[in-house]
């Protein structure tokens, strides 16, 4: 490494404020090797027990001073555990397992995720069950589609919850989490998602069916924005990316259970001076595991890291201490995490929070990347499938029930395929998965749109068009299911946190109400051929902007990576336009090529040490 690269790299360690006010001043990015820092490093033993207890004391926890005294030696350097006199055999066994059994975690935590993911199912259904309901309604309501302006309205009434999320929803979780906490949050959304279900089911007019779905996004808002943060800040680093991204996968689910809920009703008809109960039971369908929610979220911890910013230490340790499995792992985790946020504190300007994250450089790049890949989730053209794949099969000349057969076909496999994303999210990346599905899901767009030149006569069209579908599923699910909200509920200081997530998915259900409201009619102005060709294209122009502005983020705490998101934009692109023909000819080609440095080097934080990957894997 040049002497340059070396001052440019120490620069970064010495103090994180100064990272927030100015850029870092250009490097030599063939051997950039940015060192992310623990805030504890080099601090005297004998000080840092004395800290420690004294932070106990301040905050109530006198009785734990010993166990916090440990704690912050081993959040020092977790990988000398083994020699620090201080612990016991008990408490190096506890450490040791930690590494060796990840999974090894206490009932609390795994029940918090299973509340976080039936919150996800809620969603999903809330998402899909109109695609069945769209078979029905628009004539009975007076919006028949043989009218191109009753194609709009259609498109406004399935987009209508991600209108109201873009504009509105997403933006009051801010203030609901600050009053309400976390656990309030999910309570009150899920409450609106509940009623609002059942409205939808007791509709006559579009305008009055827009308006219910309208209602709806005050629940489907909040809960997307709060959900993901809420399983980030209460689950290990080192399996966090499984644990949060179950919301992908069980949203998925949920979109696969919508679909089984309109072939369930499909046949119900009609009692005496009632219209449309199928479609109506539905759209309602989606209310139940919202209640099932209600009667449950109470009984999960707050937040730590929410307790901690409200000053409440001592009612976040009881809740860590419920997710984690001992004493020494709930006090280093509790110590560092106010260690990290009280370095953090340097860092606000005192401005308006929603300015400060474009203004202040590593939140600007953690809003750029989190846009991204909620953008890209849009408009990768999974949502033009999971809302209108009734009427796609239709087209491609499936029965009615034939096409909710074939919906239900691509609800199971959006499932079942995000299963490995558990653990590839860990081990591979959230960038590599991008960057690897992203090529696949424009090829088999492609596929399924040049698959409706085949006569309609042919057996060989539906044939092509359902496979091509399936594998653009079987490429998204692992991908750009998972990563966007696990990537956007970690990339955000404490600070900004809540805002941030806002943004992110105010951004998703913005650009998702413009797929929903435009897809109607984009299906019969450009053909079936030209609107998947037209999705493929957006596939490879998400290729570029991962590449160039998506940091990786695997295996890091989340205060931790402060310092990957500190790293300007212009060098993480440099660095990865250098990397990409290099691993092309390393990983496709399977040539010989000279190692290029990592970008970062993580060394003596929580977990173990590890390199953060280049494009394509490093």
């Amino acid at each position: 490494m040049s002497k340059d690269s070396e001052k440019a790299s120490v620069k970064q360690q010495e103090s994180i404020s100064e990272e927030y006010q100015d850029e870092v001043k250009p490097i030599d990015t063939t051997a950039a090797n940015i060192k992310l820092a623990n805030p504890l490093a080099g601090i005297p033993h004998d000080q840092l027990m004395d800290d420690a207890a004294n932070f106990a004391k301040e905050h109530g926890l006198g009785h734990l001073e010993d166990d916090f005294r440990k704690g912050a030696l081993v959040a020092q350097d977790p990988t000398v555990f083994e020699t620090l006199p201080h612990l016991s055999e008990e408490d190096r066994v506890i450490l040791r397992r930690e590494l060796t059994h990840r999974w090894d975690q206490p009932f609390q935590l795994y029940y918090l995720v299973l509340l976080c993911s039936l919150s996800a199912a809620v969603q999903g259904m809330d998402e899909s069950v109109i695609n069945g309901a769209n078979l029905f309604f628009p004539d009975q309501i007076g919006i028949p589609q043989n009218v191109s302006s009753n194609q709009w309205l259609l498109g406004l009434i399935n987009g209508a919850p991600y209108l109201c999320c873009g504009i509105v929803g997403c933006w009051v979780s801010t203030p609901m989490n600050r009053y309400f906490g976390r656990r309030g949050t999910i309570f009150i959304s899920a409450f609106i998602s509940f009623i609002t279900c059942i409205w939808q089911g007791l509709t006559n007019t579009w305008w009055h069916l827009f308006i219910a779905r309208f209602i709806l996004g005050f629940g489907i808002g909040p809960k997307s924005a709060t959900v993901p943060v809420y399983a980030a800040e209460c689950t290990p680093a080192a399996i966090r990316g499984a644990l949060v991204m179950m919301w992908q996968m069980w949203t998925a689910f949920g979109i696969m259970l919508g679909t089984v809920m309109s072939l369930a009703f499909y046949n119900v008809p009609d009692p005496s001076g009632i219209t449309g109960l199928n479609w109506r039971l539905m759209l309602g369908s989606a209310g139940v595991p919202a209640l099932i929610i209600m009667t449950q979220v109470f009984f999960c911890p707050e937040s730590p890291r929410w307790l901690i910013a409200k000053g409440r230490y001592d009612k976040a340790y009881e809740s860590i201490r419920r997710l984690r499995k001992s004493n020494i792992q709930a006090a280093r985790d509790l110590y560092y995490i106010h260690v990290l946020l009280e370095a953090e504190k340097e860092i606000q300007t005192g401005r308006n929070l929603f300015l400060e994250m474009f203004t202040v450089p590593r939140n600007r790049r953690a809003a750029l990347a989190s846009g991204i890949v909620m953008f890209m989730q849009q408009f990768c053209g999974v949502n033009v499938i999971a809302y209108y794949s009734s009427n796609i099969f239709s087209q491609a000349n499936f029965t009615n029930i034939q096409a909710l057969i074939a919906s239900w076909g691509f609800g199971m496999l959006n499932w079942v395929f995000a299963l490995p994303a558990v653990y590839t999210i860990d081990t591979f990346g959230r960038r590599n998965l991008l960057l690897v599905t992203f090529p696949l899901m424009s090829v088999f767009l492609l596929m399924t749109g040049f698959a409706f030149y085949i006569p309609e006569d042919s057996k060989a069209r539906i044939a092509v068009v359902a496979l091509g579908i399936y594998l653009f599923t079987m490429a998204y699910s692992p991908g750009e299911g998972p990563v966007p909200f696990t990537y956007s509920a970690e990339a955000f200081p404490l600070y900004i946190r809540d805002i941030g997530m806002s943004y992110a998915t105010a951004v998703l259900w913005f650009f998702n109400f413009v797929v929903a409201i435009t897809f109607p009619r984009l299906l019969t102005a450009f053909t079936p051929t030209g609107a998947f060709g037209w999705y493929a294209g957006w596939n490879l122009f998400g290729f570029f902007l991962i590449l160039l502005f998506l940091p990786e983020t695997k295996a890091l705490s989340l205060e931790e990576l402060d310092q990957v998101f500190s790293v300007p934009t212009h060098i993480h692109a440099a660095y990865q336009i250098k990397a990409l023909p290099h691993n092309i000819k390393k990983y496709i080609f399977r040539m010989k090529v000279k190692p290029l440095p990592p970008l970062y080097q993580h060394e003596g934080a929580i977990g173990e040490k590890h390199y953060a990957p280049a494009a394509g894997g490093h």
